[in-house]
């Protein structure tokens, strides 16, 4: 394993790259999806389990861990890794959008945000410099600064004023941050949907100097379009030797359409929450296993899937225990997801390496235009 942080591009195709991300706690397979372990847990998945199907690196929430168990106690107790059992990189966000989404509970300024907690309406803090030492405290390898992402629609004016606060923001983070060997920081682009305020608020970043670039400020409500038009050039501003992450995205089709554009990293809650509201993603698309065309049906969700849901259950029995709010429903669903999403992300990489990534793309795009399997039809 790597004593530091670096990052090699092993093969291009268009836009898109392959690499690895190197951590003193392992390798990152770029393009990577980061499932969400919100408060220091994938819903529904053991540690073990989510290893199983491919992740290479979880994401966790300053947020929720702030306010519970807070930073201070998971510190005390060995660090994140060792609090959830997972030893593999764990990159955590700064808080900045969850607060930011809170906007009846919190106050801004130049200094950082007031809020109210929305567990016990206590009052706390957040400035750039909190955010980092709270990411110290539970020990992430991958850091992310603290910036504010304005809701969309917005005007072009509060667009480029709060994209210019989290530039400064962001060299408030790098001071904070200091040296930490083995750890890195990431700073996170802003400006909405305007081209002039990307490439502006790039230039900011590179000034400053980061181990790693994310775009943030898009899958917030602009729609897919809006987004890949911003990613048709904002990958191309960002440093070619440092890992590119697009926050938190997305829909299987959002996630190639990215990688297509040049983004390395992605992370969404999509693949869990969808798990647990009874929506599987498959090669065709999405399947709503509540639906009651499946309880009478022996076949698995999909039969080119090796994941347990798929490999010794039917869709009549995901069906069933969905409907009867087993606990087991979450677990298979979610694993499932989990599963295809990162062997989406193989494919994604194998693809690239090979120089055959179009015909991936058109392969994918196929697939899920197709749709479902027909329904079995009762005699």
């Amino acid at each position: 394993m790597s004593e530091t942080f670096g990052f090699r591009v092993a093969a291009t195709d268009g836009k898109a790259r392959t690499g690895v991300i190197s951590t003193p706690r392992g390798e990152i397979r770029t393009p990577a999806f980061m499932p969400v372990g919100t408060a220091a847990t994938v819903k529904a998945m053991m540690p073990e389990s989510v290893a199983a199907t491919g992740a290479d690196i979880l994401l966790g929430n300053t947020y929720h861990l702030m306010l519970r168990p807070t930073a201070e106690r998971i510190d005390r107790l060995g660090g994140l890794h060792r609090f959830m059992n997972w030893d593999k990189p764990i990159l955590t966000d700064s808080g900045g959008f969850q607060v930011m989404s809170l906007t009846a509970l919190r106050k801004l300024n130049e200094e950082g945000v007031r809020f109210k907690s929305h567990i016990d309406g206590s009052e706390h803090w957040l400035t750039p410099e909190r955010s980092m030492e709270i990411q110290r405290l539970l020990g992430s390898d991958i850091v992310m600064c603290f910036d504010e992402c304005p809701a969309l629609p917005a005007t072009e004016a509060e667009v480029a004023k709060s994209m210019r606060l989290s530039m400064r923001w962001a060299q408030r983070s790098r001071d904070a941050f200091g040296d930490r060997p083995g750890h890195a920081l990431f700073g996170i682009m802003q400006g909405g949907v305007t081209q002039e305020l990307r490439e502006e608020s790039a230039e900011a970043l590179k000034a400053i100097g980061f181990d790693g670039y994310a775009i943030g400020g898009l899958a917030v409500g602009e729609g897919q379009a809006a987004m890949f038009g911003v990613l048709d050039y904002a990958p191309q501003t960002l440093p070619e030797d440092k890992p590119r992450y697009l926050m938190g995205v997305g829909k299987p089709d959002d996630i190639v359409g990215a990688v297509v554009r040049g983004v390395d990293m992605m992370d969404c809650v999509l693949p869990s929450r969808s798990g647990r509201t009874g929506q599987a993603w498959t090669r065709r698309g999405q399947v709503n296993i509540k639906n009651a065309r499946h309880q009478d049906d022996p076949r698995p969700l999909d039969e080119d899937c090796t994941c347990p849901a798929c490999r010794n259950y039917s869709r009549a029995y995901l069906h069933h225990v969905f409907r009867a709010q087993e606990i087991i429903s979450s677990m298979l669903l979610t694993w499932h997801n989990l599963h295809y999403y990162q062997e989406l992300m193989a494919g994604l990489r194998g693809a690239i390496s090979e120089g055959r990534l179009s015909d991936f793309v058109a392969a994918f795009e196929a697939q899920r235009s197709a749709g479902d399997i027909e329904p079995l039809t009762l005699t």
